[in-house]
């Protein structure tokens, strides 16, 4: 039988290198392996008597099998580390992408609600523009020659001419309500007079010393005194629904 020295070859194992003490006792005809041939291989498991080459074999196998175990295992750690690195990242890439977003969509809902807020100035403006041009096409009472008597035709005739036409409707169904639109009504119970139905019917003297007589001097003063107090003559015509007087 041939023999390979193995010197310089490291054992990965304590069972490597019980193997090898064995065999050093068959080699050297022992039937039991002797303490003296155990404590010179535990001494220096790097200087081995020579072997037979198959038990050699086996005492390299067994390293290699260790060695491609470490590795395997080396390899199994560094995967998972860099597993855990990825998720990481790609947490870290999601957070960020998340926190774009909602950014953006917060940037995109302030966005449109001052647009929102410039349209709604905008079509305000606008309102207040055509009111203005309204209010400025209306003609005064002394603008209106005045006569012994009116129609109803007439008087209405004045009051498109003197209320704004977005308040008009609104000023018409209080005066109909009131008067039905008779310039010299008046209640004899209370003493309110005249289209609007003032009271007392005095009051409307600020608006012109023929107010008994000129439907136009009535209109002038129902108008502003529904401007002064409810804002228009549509912010009346709500109060009035609501109360039944204004």
């Amino acid at each position: 039988m041939s023999r390979i020295s193995v010197r310089g070859f490291a054992v990965a194992s304590a069972t490597a290198v019980t193997t090898v003490g064995a065999v050093v006792g068959v080699a050297s005809g022992d039937t039991q392996p002797s303490n003296d041939n155990f404590e010179a291989t535990a001494a220096d498991t790097t200087l081995l008597a020579d072997i037979p080459a198959g038990q050699q074999a086996q005492v390299q196998t067994a390293s290699l099998t260790q060695q491609a175990d470490a590795q395997a295992y080396a390899a199994d750690v560094t995967a998972k580390k860099s597993a855990e690195e990825s998720a990481r990242l790609q947490a870290a890439k999601d957070a960020k992408s998340k926190k774009e977003a909602a950014e953006a969509k917060a940037e995109a809902a302030a966005e449109a609600k001052a647009k929102a807020k410039a349209e709604a100035e905008a079509k305000e403006r606008e309102e207040e523009k055509q009111a203005a041009a309204s209010r400025s096409a209306t003609r005064d009472a002394s603008s209106f020659a005045a006569k012994g008597s009116y129609t109803v035709a007439e008087v209405q005739a004045m009051a498109r001419q003197m209320v704004p036409g977005d308040q008009f409707q609104c000023f018409s169904n209080i005066v109909n309500h009131e008067s039905t639109w008779n310039y010299q009504a008046q209640n004899p119970s209370s003493g309110a007079y005249g289209l609007v139905q003032a009271l007392p019917g005095s009051k409307m003297s600020s608006a012109g010393a023929d107010w008994q007589t000129n439907p136009a001097t009535q209109i002038k003063w129902g108008l502003n005194y529904m401007d002064e107090r409810y804002g228009s003559p549509c912010g009346a015509w709500s109060f009035w629904q609501a109360n039944h007087w204004y």
